[in-house]
């Protein structure tokens, strides 16, 4: 395993770490067992640092990494985020009250005294300009309950408006082939400021691994269903923005980023870690068996400046346009 700095928190996380969504909910069928199995063997595999929410599996996912991480609190490392239980249009969801509440059901799911990262979880950009909630996330951090807090983002002018808040440490943000518009500006700035980066949706919601084809079906619990055109939540958080069909197609065209490499989903993994700004990606896992395959991005060898004038081009023809909602 190889391992980041996370920014200026003085924490080195291990450039492939994961994400608990899918292990919590939304992603069709799960298995207790099999996360908690899974999270067994990417600790074994050296990932120290994992992502979670309250509202992943209303809490499910911080409990199962309490249980994973017993005994190894001061080893592994854990992101978790809030807003999302209530209304994140409200000011008063990040009133101090709210926000200490969010704090501590989440202490005492993930059994922990204070808290690695503290994110807000994707709020509107009118609470991000308010800035109230930033001093709320102080006072958390005076009273010990977080060591250091973030920003979970959906566009780059959300990020670069966190970026003027000197005590942000983390963004978290959607970078994958098919969302390349961090790079222009926003992955710059937050070097420039000594602010993490955590990359999360790196494989466009499985549209990068390149299994799917046009006539799949998702289960119907799974936001891939349910959420393709934004009914739930940001249309950002499903395909890229794209669409299935859309993404099914432009990720046919992808194909020869695997020559010469384990697979299309290591490949694009291996772009995303081919970027000096990038402290880590969070793909999502269910098994044992995704987890070794995400883990395969670490050994894959870099992309060449031809390869990468060649995504970027695809990118800016073939992909832009086609991305819906604001990103």
């Amino acid at each position: 395993m190889n391992y980041r700095a996370l920014g200026n928190t003085g924490l080195k996380v291990s450039e492939v770490s994961f994400g608990t969504w899918a292990i919590g909910g939304s992603w069709g069928k799960t298995s207790d067992e099999e996360a908690l199995n899974s999270l067994e063997r990417a600790i074994g595999e050296g990932v120290n640092f994992f992502d979670t929410a309250d509202v992943y599996g209303d809490g499910h996912s911080e409990e199962l990494l309490a249980k994973a991480t017993k005994g190894k609190e001061d080893k592994i490392h854990i992101a978790t985020k809030f807003c999302r239980a209530g209304d994140i249009h409200d000011p008063e969801t990040y009133t101090y009250d709210r926000v200490a509440a969010y704090c501590e059901a989440s202490l005492k799911r993930l059994n922990r005294e204070a808290l690695d990262l503290y994110q807000i979880h994707c709020p509107p950009i009118e609470i991000l300009k308010d800035g109230q909630v930033f001093e709320v996330l102080d006072k958390l951090q005076q009273e010990g309950k977080i060591r250091n807090y973030g920003v979970s983002v959906e566009t780059v002018e959300e990020g670069l408006l966190c970026l003027q808040n000197l005590n942000v440490k983390a963004l978290q943000v959607i970078f994958n082939i098919f969302r390349q518009k961090p790079l222009e500006s926003l992955l710059p700035e937050a070097k420039k400021n000594g602010v993490g980066i955590l990359v999360r949706l790196p494989l466009a919601s499985g549209l990068l691994t390149g299994k799917f084809t046009k006539d799949h079906v998702f289960e119907e619990d799974d936001h891939r269903n349910f959420n393709e055109h934004g009914a739930a939540f940001n249309v950002g958080e499903t395909f890229a923005g794209l669409g299935f069909a859309k993404g099914v197609e432009l990720a046919d065209q992808l194909g020869w980023i695997a020559e010469g490499r384990k697979s299309m989903a290591s490949a694009a993994l291996r772009w995303i870690l081919d970027q000096e700004e990038v402290s880590c990606i969070i793909p999502g896992f269910k098994n044992e068996k995704q987890v070794l395959q995400n883990l395969e991005a670490l050994d894959e060898r870099p992309f060449t400046g031809k390869e990468l004038k060649a995504l970027t081009a695809f990118y800016e023809e073939q992909v832009k346009s086609s991305i819906r909602g604001p990103y």
